[in-house]
């Protein structure tokens, strides 16, 4: 279904300010819809060569009432033949009010045109549509909301509606069934919904509410008189006992004089969020919780390094100092992920915040003087879950380390290895590339057949772990200059690893 904004751009005359105009006119109006009970149309001119036409824009359905419209109306045409009292409305600026009857619906219509004016002009104009046959009677509720939609439809022939400024957040601003205070011209309480009797009454407050303002009714804040004195919506969330949260939306009502706009009443919508608060205050030990286990962990894992390293002192062999050694760099690997995942909120982390550490930390651990190999970082993995970054980074550290071990000669000053990442959104995976300028391997050699325990970690890790796969292949020349490794580089030289990691579900 087209948007109001591709509507207006593609048929209409409207200017850019108009047509903002409009859309915060339509983020608003389901709070109008629903005090209307009714059907809400919002009809936009179309100017052709057999004169002024009228396009469906945008539909609202009313939370508290029955719709008129199974379907949608959005992008059909209006003629005057069938719905007058729209032209009549933006003919004479003034709210039109009638019966019409359409082929489609068994019943007629009661219309009510309503002039949307920006800067003097109107730009479009909003209908009130319900059938006139209705088994509902009209209680206090009903005729209540009523005259306040009547009140906010002349602010909008008026150009007084909607507001400048932010407009309130759909998902969490109160909604009209939430609960109703309306208020007299003095912020007073006119009248309360049943409701908003019982959100009042959540938070301790027993007494009659009408005639006294939200500071006598014992609220903290008084929303109400700020709106007025703003003469703009005011929202605010009330902590009261009972450990209680309101989330408070004040609106004033206005009223256009001779020669000022004046403040003639409001409404005050009413939504307990006590719920919502305590599962977010839940979420939030939660996260800290989380955030100390990572800590600990940790705190463990270098423990335990530690203790590994005093025992490879102890050791005779250089082989046995070489296996522990290893042992200590992948421990110390893990505890990287666990304390960049201590640091960050939630269980995902910058996957590109662990890899520079673990550069680091193979520079420092596995370089010798006469081989020095340079190493960098290219692209961004994005955010990835700890169940992805904890082997992945695991496999990476292995990688460098192969590539340390055996890439270069003895003497080799100039080895370079790049590692690229790459979020592929299509397939859901990350890419992942290292591509070094050594003397490679051989064409025969299949990573499925090594032997070596590094290589064996990495193909476990890759395709059981991360459910993902793995191939390492001699560099072609083509892979030489994707990685721009300059003219030094042999022409038969270098290794690259692709690995393709799934993003979606970690198995």
């Amino acid at each position: 279904m087209p948007t109001l904004v591709e509507l207006a751009s593609n048929h209409t005359e409207l200017s850019d300010d108009d047509v903002a105009h409009l859309t915060a006119l339509v983020s608003e109006w389901g709070m109008l819809a629903d005090f209307s009970f009714a059907d809400l149309l919002l009809y936009v001119p179309v100017t052709g060569a057999g004169g002024t036409n009228w396009l469906t824009a945008s539909q609202v359905r009313a939370a508290t009432g029955q719709t008129l419209y199974q379907s949608d109306l959005v992008g059909e045409y209006a003629d005057d033949t069938d719905r007058p009292f729209i032209a009549a409305a933006a003919l004479s600026g003034q709210i039109q009010k009638g019966e019409i009857t359409l082929p489609y619906l068994p019943d007629p219509v009661s219309m009510t045109a309503i002039p949307v004016r920006r800067d003097g002009k109107v730009i479009a104009v909003l209908t009130r549509e319900v059938s006139t046959v209705s088994g509902r009677r009209p209680g206090q509720l009903e005729r209540t909301y009523l005259s306040i939609f009547d009140d906010f439809a002349t602010m909008v022939a008026t150009g007084l509606f909607p507001f400048e400024g932010r407009v309130a957040d759909s998902s969490v601003a109160p909604r009209v069934g939430d609960g109703v205070i309306v208020l007299d011209g003095s912020a007073r309480v006119r009248y309360a919904s049943p409701n908003a009797v019982s959100a009042l009454h959540r938070i301790g407050i027993r007494a009659n509410a009408v005639g006294q303002s939200l500071a006598e009714l014992g609220f903290a804040h008084d929303a109400a008189r700020a709106s007025f004195e703003r003469r703009e919506p005011v929202v605010e969330e009330l902590d009261q006992e009972h450990d209680v949260t309101l989330l408070v939306r004040s609106i004033p009502i206005l009223k256009r004089g001779a020669r000022a706009t004046n403040v003639i009443g409001g409404v005050v919508l009413m939504r307990d969020v006590s719920e919502l608060r305590r599962r977010d205050r839940l979420i939030l030990t939660k996260d800290a919780t989380i955030k100390e286990i990572h800590h600990r962990v940790k705190n463990n894992l270098q423990t335990i390094s530690s203790l590994l390293r005093l025992q490879g002192r102890r050791l005779a062999t250089d082989e046995a100092k070489a296996a522990i050694a290893d042992s200590v760099r992948r421990i110390r690997t893990i505890a990287l992920v666990h304390e960049t995942l201590s640091r960050e909120p939630g269980e995902d982390v910058a996957f590109v915040e662990i890899v520079r550490p673990l550069i680091q930390l193979t520079q420092e651990s596995l370089q010798s003087s006469d081989r020095p190999v340079r190493f960098e970082v290219r692209g961004d993995a994005g955010r990835l879950p700890a169940t992805i970054a904890t082997p992945l980074s695991v496999v990476i550290l292995e990688l460098l380390q192969n590539v340390v071990d055996h890439a270069f000669a003895e003497g080799r000053r100039d080895g370079v290895v790049r590692v690229f990442m790459q979020r592929d959104s299509e397939d859901d995976a990350l890419h992942i590339r290292v591509i070094d300028n050594g003397i490679g391997v051989d064409e025969k050699f299949e990573i499925a057949q090594a032997t070596g325990l590094g290589l064996s970690i990495v193909r476990t890790l890759v395709t059981t772990e991360l459910g993902g796969s793995i191939s390492m292949r001699p560099a072609t020349d083509q892979d030489r200059k994707d990685a721009a490794f300059d003219g030094s580089t042999a022409s038969n030289a270098g290794t690259v690893v692709d690995l393709r990691i799934p993003t979606d579900s970690p198995r």
